[in-house]
């Protein structure tokens, strides 16, 4: 390892646009978590700055409208109540396989090439490395709206172009909803102090992640994809016996 990257590592400080010159050593940083309230900052303007910051509760306030009219679209256009039903039933469970990939191969992306690494590891620390080198930042555990906002748009045509005028409205409520259910959750295992087993045991997967296995453990609000894609992490005591 090279001066500037043992000097590089163990910092604090480092804004997003400098992690790109760590390059094969980003990795190793960004699993080295800073347990603490506060995040960096990003921007020098502070209206850049706001867009990145979001209470968890902004997200219900703002979506689960949004979600209701979708829904209450394809209630209009004359379908009964259980088929409202599985169709949002069906985008929640399409969203759980989003989340699951989107986390598994875009979110812990790793590159290779010079040029890969430095770009790439400037936009994955944006992305969600920032989350994993400080998971404790409550104003950083969801995702900002403005940015959802884009990303929904081509969601929407896809829906719309795999399915009909009529469900297409409720798939992707559900879809949207699964997401909510996903930011809140996600929010709830890093901040909140369940008492219930399945929450508990939740908050104990999703920590597993971000302090002793990172390259496994990749469903938030459930388990499910990883029992089913072989990325389950072992529990500490299972690993002891292998």
């Amino acid at each position: 390892m090279g001066n500037k990257a043992k000097c590089l590592i163990p910092a604090v400080g480092l804004c997003w646009h400098t992690v790109g010159h760590l390059g094969e050593y980003y990795q190793e940083w960004v699993h080295q978590p800073i347990v603490s309230k506060e995040g960096p900052r990003f921007f020098e303007s502070d209206f850049w700055e706001f867009l990145t910051k979001t209470e968890w509760y902004v997200i219900p306030l703002i979506w689960l409208p949004v979600v209701c009219w979708c829904i209450s679209k394809s209630v209009w256009m004359g379908h009964t109540l259980p088929e409202i039903v599985l169709m949002v039933a069906f985008g929640i469970f399409i969203w759980t396989l989003l989340e699951y990939s989107l986390h598994r191969f875009l979110f812990h992306i790793q590159t290779k090439s010079y040029w890969l690494v430095l770009v790439g590891n400037t936009i994955h620390y944006l992305l969600h490395g920032c989350h994993h080198k400080h998971p404790m930042d409550g104003l950083r555990l969801v995702f900002p709206p403005a940015a959802t906002a884009v990303l929904c748009v081509p969601f929407w045509n896809l829906v719309r172009a795999l399915s009909t005028a009529s469900t297409a409205p409720a798939l992707f409520g559900g879809g949207l909803l699964g997401y909510v259910m996903y930011d809140v959750t996600h929010y709830y295992l890093h901040h909140g102090q369940p008492t219930k087993e399945v929450p508990k045991y939740l908050k104990k997967y999703h920590l597993n992640h971000h302090f002793r296995i990172q390259n496994k453990g990749f469903g938030i609000t459930s388990t499910l994809w990883d029992k089913v894609f072989g990325t389950l992490p072992q529990t500490k005591a299972a690993a002891k016996k292998t």
